[in-house]
Formats: C-alpha cells, structure tokens, sequence
C-alpha cells in the first residue's frame, strides 16, 4: 500500500500518522532517532507492507501485470490500490478526502519540530503539489510513478505500468473491493506497538 492507504490504516494521532508516512522516507539511522512517539506509526507501516506483500489476492493483482512490469510489482500496485482506494474513497472513509488530506498536513505541521530537514521539504512539495489527492485519475497515477523512476538504482520508466491500470482496471478493481476491507479489519482496534530496530 501507498501512503494514502497507509494513513487510512493508521491510528490517530499526529506522531503515529506522520511516522507510518517517515517509515517510507527516512534512512533506518534516521528512524531509529525519532521520539518513541513516532515508533508505533513505523511499526505499523511495516505491518502494512508485510501483510500486504504476502496476500494472495495482492500477489494476483501482480501477476496481472504485463511481466515486463513485474520486477517492480509491488512498487506498481501499492500506488494502483491507492488509486483504487480513491476511486471508492467514500465506501472506506467517512471523512472527505481533501478533509482528511487537510488533516495529515495539519499532523505534519504538529509534528514539525521533531521531523528531520529532509523529510520535511519532502511534505511541503508533497502539500504543495497535492500528491496525496492525485491518484484519482490515470494521468496523476502516471505522475507519480514517473517520481518513483527517479528513485530506483536502475534506470526504468515506470510511467508506462499506468497503461496496466487501464487495461486491467476492472479486474485490479476487483480485487481491491475484496483486499481492502480485509486489510481494514486486521488493523482496526491493533494497537502498533514499536517492533525492533
């Protein structure tokens, strides 16, 4: 999962939802350092990606792709189900999304003196050029998998698995409807305590 649904299965307080987002963007040193207030959003985040990596109808969303995609499966569908999960938004969430995009930021503005230089620059362009609410069509999922190019060792155009969500939507579509809420009810009520560093 992305960051959109790693906040939707997050707990509620600020330091746990900006630590579930800093698990993806800080170098472990730098994880290690934060307050134990962050360590349970990290915990989390981790939960999140283990379960996911590993569930059956997630891994078939994967074998979908085109295999010239499938190296970079998971990094593929986490932002795949993030535009599915806008697409539904409310069927998951009772809060708007621009609302509940609004109250992350608010949470990063909270958490702002605790979270390292670097990191924050990443959520003020993150703010700034809405990436959060940009999911919703194929054109800001192609956006954002162009950004995520330019972070991997290799060069590869990630760009072009958007054409995937098209041709696969209503079938990705599916499987999200069913992974989702399974997701949702493993997390509800869990309370993230920090795993080891």
């Amino acid at each position: 999962m992305n960051w959109l649904a790693h906040l939707v299965l997050s707990e509620s307080t600020p330091e746990f939802r900006v630590g579930n987002v800093l698990a993806d963007i800080l170098p472990i040193k730098e994880i290690r350092a934060l307050p134990d207030s962050f360590q349970g959003g990290i915990a989390r985040h981790r939960a999140i990606d283990s379960y996911t990596d590993k569930h059956p109808i997630f891994r078939q969303s994967i074998a979908r792709l085109d295999p010239h995609f499938r190296r970079y499966g998971p990094v593929v569908m986490d932002i795949f189900y993030d535009h599915l999960l806008t697409t539904a938004w409310q069927q998951h969430v009772a809060t708007s999304l621009d609302d509940f995009v609004a109250q992350f930021f608010t949470d990063v503005d909270t958490c702002r003196s605790d979270i390292p230089a670097p990191a924050y620059h990443i959520f003020r362009r993150m703010r700034a050029d809405g990436w959060l609410t940009s999911y919703g069509d194929i054109e800001g999922v192609r956006l954002t998998l162009n950004r995520m190019s330019m972070r991997l060792r290799r060069p590869f155009d990630l760009g072009r698995a958007a054409d995937e969500l098209a041709l696969h939507h209503v079938t990705l579509t599916q499987d999200f409807d069913c992974f989702f809420p399974e997701i949702q009810n493993r997390f509800a009520g869990v309370a993230a305590q920090p795993g080891p560093q």
